[in-house]
């Protein structure tokens, strides 16, 4: 009877064994047949929704680990320093022949800046737009565009958005872009650039008119000529890094009179940008510093040295950021946990929205039977 039973029904062994090739047969995952499975919309829309969130959530990974983590910290200086190089590219809107700049530190030398910097003649309405704001825009390696062309030996350059790209440019030199051309207009600014080298003392560094600066000998200019309205595009200390952002770039500062002081003090910090762990494999690490700078402007008396005076102080810190990354296998399995949690998550998602949609809908169903009143309607 059995074998009938077999005979007649065509009882089907695949139902109950795998089917394909001998991997198959090991699935640890075993596939249903499709006849057993209904689809629903609502399961694609589920779907859909998870590899949304895991695209989101992967590219987010993928983004914290390009960035790599940072670490600030603080320590005392143990290194004996002797220099420290100033970058200056300052538009001064007076004309060149006019302008004195001198350094003067606390170990008492006194450095006559304008013999080692660069002087061109320009005009002001090249660097500042009707609204009195820096107009000239930057390239992606942060310096200034003139639109005269650069000189510098890489074309190519990096962003300061993470310290990996600091580093890589700081590797690299920049020089200074040129001066964009007069084309007939008069020359009515003096742009001052150019890196000094300087004791590493707390000092002063100022651009006054001839013959009124400190110890200033000659003949003086006449007041009516002076205008010490100024434009700086880059003042930073240590190695010149064009695309790190200074609080003093881009700044535009209009003189309301003749006898004008136009003070910036200065805090520098000693700064250690370093990728991966000192003395670890292929750590790289750039030295350099920061500021931070207080403003004061004023119109003075005709008793008073008129003039732009930055006034700096040597932090006795070093400020150390270290970038660290993970390696690719934890960032591999960091993405694996998030994925497989998204998958979870969105199962038990899928099984309970379908769970409530079953409750809902025979609720609905027992509602509309009593409505009705075919329940129960004909039992005597």
């Amino acid at each position: 009877m059995m074998n009938g039973y077999n005979e007649k029904r065509e009882l089907d062994e695949d139902a109950f064994g795998p089917k394909g090739n001998i991997v198959s047969a090991f699935d640890a995952f075993p596939k249903s047949k499709p006849q057993y499975v209904t689809r629903t919309s609502g399961g694609g829309k589920w779907t859909v929704a998870m590899g949304l969130v895991s695209l989101v959530l992967f590219w987010s990974e993928l983004g914290r680990w390009w960035r790599g983590t940072e670490e600030h910290t603080f320590a005392v200086e143990k290194g004996v320093s002797h220099v420290l190089n100033i970058n200056l590219d300052v538009v001064v809107r007076m004309r060149c022949a006019d302008l004195h700049v001198n350094v003067q530190d606390a170990a008492g030398d006194r450095i006559l800046a304008a013999d080692r910097l660069s002087r061109d003649p320009t005009a002001w309405a090249h660097w500042v737009d009707g609204k009195g704001m820096h107009k000239l825009g930057r390239d992606a390696q942060g310096r200034v565009i003139t639109g005269e062309g650069y000189t510098a030996e890489h074309d190519e350059g990096f962003g300061e958005e993470h310290v990996h790209d600091i580093v890589a440019l700081g590797r690299r030199r920049a020089k200074w872009s040129r001066t964009p051309r007069l084309w007939g207009a008069e020359p009515d600014s003096c742009r001052i650039y150019g890196s000094l080298e300087l004791n590493k003392v707390q000092g002063d560094f100022h651009i006054t008119a001839r013959g009124h600066g400190y110890m200033a000998f000659g003949d003086h200019l006449d007041h009516n000529a002076f205008n010490f309205s100024h434009i700086i595009s880059e003042l930073s200390f240590g190695p010149f890094l064009p695309s790190l952002a200074n609080p003093l770039d881009r700044t535009v500062n209009i003189a309301t009179a003749h006898f004008h002081k136009f003070q910036y003090f200065l805090s520098v910090v000693p700064t250690t940008y370093s990728v991966g762990r000192p003395g670890a494999l292929g750590a790289r690490s750039i030295f350099t510093n920061q500021y931070a700078v207080t403003e004061q402007s004023q119109e003075v008396p005709d008793t008073t040295i008129p003039g732009i005076f930055v006034k700096y102080d040597i932090e006795p810190i070093l400020l150390n950021i270290v970038e660290t990354r993970d390696g690719f296998f934890v960032f591999l399995l960091r993405v694996i946990n998030v994925v497989s949690g998204v998958l979870v998550a969105g199962h038990w998602g899928y099984r309970l929205s379908d769970w409530v949609a079953e409750v809902l809908g025979r609720r609905r169903r027992e509602q509309s039977v009593g409505v009705l009143g075919v329940k129960g309607q004909y039992d005597d």
